[in-house]
């Protein structure tokens, strides 16, 4: 089925006053109605200002339908939340209205909906909306955990009807160990309810920042170490950082570029806990004096190395 932009429909901001909407209403009303409208489709648009104004101009149904988000086009195609519709709250409807309104507005309010002859009020009590938010932090933060403050912002409506912002600060504490991607449920931090009702589910995902020398995969972290030609040559001991701190690693005789060797545990704490990748970086130190560059020539006549034997040249 197909979305309807209730605020498009009657030519409103998304922030316009109750005001506003029942002036809106009034005048494409009269626009529209069958009985004087010359307009050809005159019918048709009388019952969608009409279902817009029903939802509209009640601060729950309103509350309830911004829940959808901002992010939907008029005529972009639509499916309901899960569960059929706003399950969590009953709304009272005429049966002689519930029959014009469309399927879009029944997939919504229509679960929930309870035939009234004289239109009573809405029931009071709702779940409140769940909120999603994203939290950068460093590696080293996701390493330790750490606790951060979040400003939210959640849409509330004034006495005037309007819908505007309101900040609230929250202290998170996240856990050792978190990765890219993880979502932290912190359950009755999202919306509040209605009317009682409880308050939804706050869902933190978490982004990690890149880091000048660390790349994360999964729980397991990887770093460049390099190292100079004789300690590949000759096997050596060398410091390299870990997130916990500097370690000592042994590096084989012989090794090459690109060897990869594995610090057990040193990655990202868990169950079990990832390792750190090092791999090894052969550098050249330079030959400025005249003495360095007489080393290399020794070298050269004293190794057999031939580096391009293997293609053949």
């Amino acid at each position: 089925m197909e979305y309807k932009d209730y605020y498009k429909i009657l030519g409103v901001s998304r922030d316009a006053s109750a005001d506003d909407i029942k002036r809106a209403y009034r005048r494409l009303a009269r626009k529209y109605h069958p009985d004087v409208s010359k307009e050809p489709d005159a019918e048709a648009r009388f019952k969608e200002v009409n279902e817009a104004n029903e939802v509209l101009k009640d601060p729950e149904k309103r509350a309830a339908y911004d829940g959808l988000g901002s992010g939907w086009q008029a005529g972009q195609e639509f499916r309901p939340p899960p569960g059929g519709g706003f399950e969590h709250q009953e709304f009272h409807f005429r049966p002689e209205d519930m029959a014009q309104f469309s399927d879009f507005f029944s997939s919504l309010f229509g679960r929930g909906a309870r035939g009234s002859a004289r239109g009573g009020p809405s029931a009071r009590q709702r779940r409140g909306e769940d909120q999603n938010a994203r939290l950068r932090i460093n590696l080293e933060e996701a390493y330790a955990g750490t606790t951060r403050q979040l400003r939210l912002e959640e849409p509330v409506i004034g006495p005037d009807g309007r819908v505007h912002s309101q900040s609230r600060m929250l202290n998170v504490r996240i856990p050792a160990g978190v990765t890219q991607g993880q979502q932290i449920r912190l359950a009755g931090q999202g919306l509040p309810g209605h009317g009682g009702g409880a308050a939804g589910d706050l869902y933190l995902e978490i982004d990690l920042a890149p880091h000048p020398h660390f790349h994360v995969e999964g729980r397991d972290i990887r770093i460049q170490v390099p190292i100079a030609p004789w300690e590949a040559a000759l096997g050596a001991t060398i410091p390299v950082p870990t997130l916990g701190g500097a370690v000592n690693l042994k590096v084989p005789a012989g090794s090459q570029s690109g060897r990869r060797l594995r610090l057990k545990g040193r990655g990202l704490p868990g169950s079990p806990p990832g390792d750190e990748l090092v791999e090894l970086e052969i550098q050249t130190p330079p030959a400025h004096t005249e003495e360095e560059k007489a080393l290399y020539r020794r070298m050269a006549e004293t190794f057999p190395f031939r580096p391009r034997a293997k293609l053949g040249v």
